[in-house]
């Protein structure tokens, strides 16, 4: 080993564990994996999972999912865009008055 590459780290010895982008592909996954679970679709991903390319950028993959699979989720999506989008009340200001 030359001695200036000495205390280096190399490929050789290069752990995802040390990578902000491992940690927040992990991170995204837990949570779109818990949103899954509330919306009764755990079983419907089972390729989801945390991963890095080779440049350490984290990813999250989604894998392949049967059509029915992803019409539920447009569906899911589409119901949140809309909610997103309607006006709330905000509970001190807009209540009417004696409510």
């Amino acid at each position: 080993m030359h001695e200036e590459s000495r205390g280096r780290l190399d490929a050789a010895r290069w752990s995802p564990l040390e990578s902000n982008g491992w940690y927040a592909a992990r991170d995204a996954t837990t949570a779109l994996r818990d949103a899954l679970i509330s919306a009764g679709m755990e079983r419907d991903f089972p390729y989801l999972r945390a991963d890095l390319n080779a440049f350490g950028h984290g990813l999250v993959e989604l894998g392949r999912v049967s059509p029915a699979t992803a019409e539920h989720l447009a569906e899911l999506l589409r119901l949140a865009l809309a909610s997103a989008a309607e006006p709330r009340l905000d509970t001190e200001t807009d209540r009417e008055p004696g409510e």
